[in-house]
């Protein structure tokens, strides 16, 4: 690789995709806390990019207005850098960072503040294309392993099934005494 073909390479890009289609929007020091967003992001992660811009579209939370921005961000980002379909991405990574904290001050009774911490995030989506998986073949090997697996574990429950029974206690004793004397 040389050194120009680096340099048209992101380190970001690097991290986040290495050598597979797709393409990433980021949205730092939004001023919402990164738990709150993080309920957001993963209703979406895995979806297809329609499925969860309509997802957060109807989302009651404050954070999917900015998550449905991001997406939307990286599905543009998609199309336009990679020329990838719009229909064929699927949000493949999805996280939230914690940004820089705010302190403020609030004041309290008797002379006293109490620090407000007014948090901030950083949301970082990734959308690559969809990726058809083959069904995988089932080996009969497998099976056999499995079948004498369980035929191992058999004679365990077994063994202890032969074990005496625990001893009552006092309170079941008493209630079947109880029980008896009513019956008779």
């Amino acid at each position: 690789m040389s050194v120009q073909e680096r340099r048209a390479v992101s380190a970001r890009r690097e991290g986040l995709l290495g050598d597979e289609p797709g393409a990433f929007a980021v949205a730092r020091f939004v001023r919402v806390t990164p738990m709150k967003a993080r309920r957001v992001v993963d209703l979406v992660r895995g979806l297809g990019v329609d499925d969860a811009l309509a997802t957060l579209k109807f989302a009651p939370q404050a954070a999917a207005a900015t998550v449905y921005k991001v997406v939307d961000s990286a599905a543009a980002n998609a199309e336009g850098t990679e020329h990838l379909s719009r229909a064929d991405l699927v949000v493949a990574k999805a996280y939230v960072d914690e940004g820089p904290t705010l302190k403020r001050h609030r004041p309290r009774a008797q002379g006293r503040a109490t620090r407000i911490d007014k948090r901030t995030s950083h949301i970082t989506v990734v959308v690559a294309p969809r990726v058809e998986e083959e069904p995988a073949e089932k080996t009969p090997a497998k099976k056999s392993a499995k079948k004498a697996d369980t035929a191992k574990k058999a004679p365990a429950k077994k063994a202890a099934a032969d074990k005496p029974a625990k001893k009552a206690t006092a309170k079941k004793t008493a209630a079947k005494k109880t029980a008896e004397k009513k019956e008779s």
